[in-house]
């Protein structure tokens, strides 16, 4: 079998249709593959390229152990083999497919071996200890004082609700909505802030990955004395004031005469800091804010004030910084204790610290008792702060930051541009809000494929239509850049409605002048199936934005198609081109086409997967449909690593399964794939070793 060089190592969340393997239980009941079919099929179609010879292994890929029927195979190249055949990607297409008795039969096998390689390790991941990210640490300081305003602005935060059409507890979105585009409307900057606050930087987004990420969430000693700034900056902005603060009376305001001021103030500490550390304070910790606060009052400092500077120190101290798990016996695998569940949840959902709800739970040791966490679940999932979920996962899931960048040829889409905006500031938004509907209205995730609603402003209904009327007068522009009204609208026509052809994503996939197939094709495998391709050679030149000389009449396939001769190229480009390729009927603004400009006709036909053959647009999202479990296990595997901030290893696959497999029984529904990802046992379980543990976190930040 040809080089596996081209296939994404370790994709580890990576779709894979198990058929009749959904869970580990099912293991049991299926008759096993018989392990001679795949010795006998690596050794005489594989081991040619991946074994032969040992000084030349295709791809560093050694399949000998297969060809030998050993059964210790590395957990990591079980994956990989596995996506390898399940993408389509092995055998290559200069080879003969595989029949699909004996693909099943090698899956099978090949599944049967993981389960049991990772279950035999008990192999579930650390989770490293990691700060805040900025959106996280705006949340929780606004929920620990219960501020009535944001801490400071987030441009990360794409869309603003300006009509609070987000109420998760209706389990229905608006016919109508008021929102904002941040990134792009500079009016968005104005809304209630605290004052003089010092902000710090934005958090980079993993590649493939998301700003949450535990190995990318470091903290120098800079960034560090930037917290501290911050911390103190926000307790003395002239807007941190009782109007501002829910918790002014309970905590800051002064007790009254007849109460000891110190005692009232280690009382009011107690609970501040629980909350703020996210489960009880030590006893040497409590005592330390309350000795401070004490010679703070015998100075003559006003208690208000005094108050304001502990509660500085806290939220400047690596306890509430930092997200982590309490060290574990041993190296195995245990339970996270309930206040571990409660900051995983509250995180995962809200972006934040736990409610008092959650706390109080999680004291009683009631929060881990599955009826208890289901309720809790759901309440969490019908509370306004679910607002944070949107705003954070689908924004980077989808790569929507993309097309902040992107910009069109002025000359070649003047109507793209309108004062000193673009027309990307109403394109960002909608695939949001279609994300937020099937969130909130609880729909099957197919509707993020190919949904039969869509959210359309007036500015963005002519922006599509803009090239299929082009002798139409001046466009209706509104002047809309600060409120944006959006309507709720019917897809009739399946070219339009879900993620992969909304002209958001279209846009910021292409260039200034053209589309970009490639780009595209890299987008749906990195996004819609959780396979990213591997970087291109450094020494591949990108093909040109015009057509060279003498290739003026090819169509844009034609002249991808001289570019990518390279045998390092191939590979990847058979699994990613005829996604891209699917999607050339959108221009490089969204708008529909059925030719180049040249006058050739655009060919979009091409096979999914090596068996799902298309000719247009509604035929490509039939194919990825009859896929539905492939993608419903990439969706749960962005998720997964979402919540638990942190890349997936083969360990999870055992959890894709089950949270799949239950998640098929209510239809595939955003919830529901969202409430088995919290239950499923890399979410509630942890191992951390203390030879995993860095020293013992220190109250470095002194009141």
């Amino acid at each position: 079998m040809p080089s596996l060089s081209n296939i994404t190592l370790g994709r580890l969340a990576a779709a894979v249709l198990l058929l009749p393997l959904l869970c580990v239980n099912a293991l049991a009941a299926e008759p096993a593959a018989s392990e001679e079919v795949l010795a006998r099929t690596v050794g005489a179609r594989c081991v040619k390229c991946h074994g032969a010879d040992p000084e030349d292994l295709s791809g560093d890929v050694d399949l000998r152990t297969f060809a030998g029927n050993q059964h210790q195979a590395d957990a990591q190249l079980l994956r990989q083999v596995i996506e390898a055949i399940e993408f389509g990607a092995m055998p290559p297409e200069d080879e003969p497919p595989l029949e699909d008795a004996l693909q099943l039969q090698l899956i099978n096998e090949l599944n049967t071996r993981l389960h049991n390689a990772v279950t035999r390790e008990d192999a579930l991941p650390h989770v490293p200890m990691r700060r805040m990210n900025r959106f996280q640490y705006n949340n929780a300081v606004m929920d620990l004082f219960d501020l009535k305003c944001v801490v400071f602005s987030l441009p990360e935060r794409m869309m603003r609700d300006h009509s609070g059409y987000f109420q998760p507890q209706t389990g229905k979105m608006p016919g109508v909505v008021s929102v904002g585009s941040r990134p792009m409307g500079k009016s968005q900057l104005i809304e209630p802030r605290l004052a003089g606050v010092a902000v710090i930087p934005q958090d980079l987004r993993a590649e493939h990955g998301f700003d949450n990420r535990g190995d990318h969430l470091t903290l120098s000693p800079l960034l560090m004395q930037e917290f501290l700034k911050l911390g103190k900056s926000i307790t003395e902005s002239p807007d941190f004031v009782p109007k501002n603060v829910g918790i002014w009376k309970t905590f800051f305001a002064p007790p009254s005469p007849e109460l000891d001021a110190r005692q009232e103030a280690r009382r009011r500490l107690k609970t501040f800091l629980t909350q703020a550390f996210r489960r009880p304070v030590e006893p040497e910790v409590l005592d330390r804010y309350a000795n401070f606060v004490a010679r703070q009052l015998d100075a003559e400092v006003p208690f208000p004030e005094a108050m304001k500077s502990a509660a500085a120190a806290a939220i400047s101290s690596p306890k509430f910084l930092y997200l982590y798990d309490q060290k574990s016996d041993g190296d195995v695998s245990t339970s996270l204790d309930d206040f571990e569940l409660a900051s995983r949840l509250s995180f995962f959902l809200w972006g934040s610290i736990p409610d008092r709800k959650l706390l109080d739970l999680a004291a009683a040791g009631q929060l881990s008792s599955p009826e208890v966490l289901d309720q809790q679940i759901d309440r969490m999932l019908k509370d306004v702060r679910l607002k944070r979920f949107s705003d954070s996962f689908p924004t980077q899931w989808l790569q929507l930051e993309r097309i902040i960048s992107s910009v069109p040829d002025p000359e070649r889409y003047p109507n793209f541009y309108f004062s000193r905006y673009r027309d990307s500031m109403h394109m960002m938004l909608e695939p949001l809000l279609i994300f937020e509907t099937v969130l909130i209205e609880n729909r099957p995730i197919r509707q993020l494929i190919d949904s039969d609603f869509t959210y359309r402003s007036r500015l963005l209904e002519d922006a599509y239509d803009t090239l299929a009327s082009p002798d139409a007068a001046k466009r209706v522009k509104g002047g809309d850049v600060a409120v944006l009204k959006f309507e709720r609208v019917p897809v009739t026509d399946r070219r339009n409605g879900g993620m992969i052809t909304n002209a958001a994503v279209m846009t910021m996939t292409s260039g200034p002048q053209r589309t970009q197939p490639i780009t595209r094709g890299a987008w749906i495998a990195a996004v819609i199936f959780n396979n990213p391709p591997k970087p291109p050679p450094a020494d591949v030149p990108p093909l040109a934005e015009k057509p060279q000389e003498g290739e003026e009449n090819l169509t844009l396939r034609e002249r991808l198609a001289l570019h990518r001769q390279r045998a390092d190229c191939r590979g990847c480009h058979e699994q990613i081109d005829p996604l891209g390729f699917a999607l050339e009927n959108y221009s490089p603004i969204g708008t529909w086409r059925e030719t180049y400009d040249n006058g050739r006709q655009v060919d979009v036909s091409g096979k999914l997967f090596g068996k799902h053959e298309f000719t247009n647009i509604i035929e490509f999202k039939d194919a990825i449909l009859r896929e539905e479990t492939r993608f419903a296990r990439a969706l749960a595997g962005h998720l997964l690593s979402f919540s638990l901030a942190r890349e997936l290893v083969p360990s999870d696959q055992i959890a894709l399964d089950t949270i799949v497999a239950n998640a098929s029984q209510d239809g595939f529904r955003l919830q529901t794939m969202l409430k088995q990802v919290m239950l499923s046992r890399p979410f509630l379980a942890k191992r951390n070793p203390a030879d995993l543990n860095p020293p013992q976190l220190s109250q470095k930040v002194s009141p």
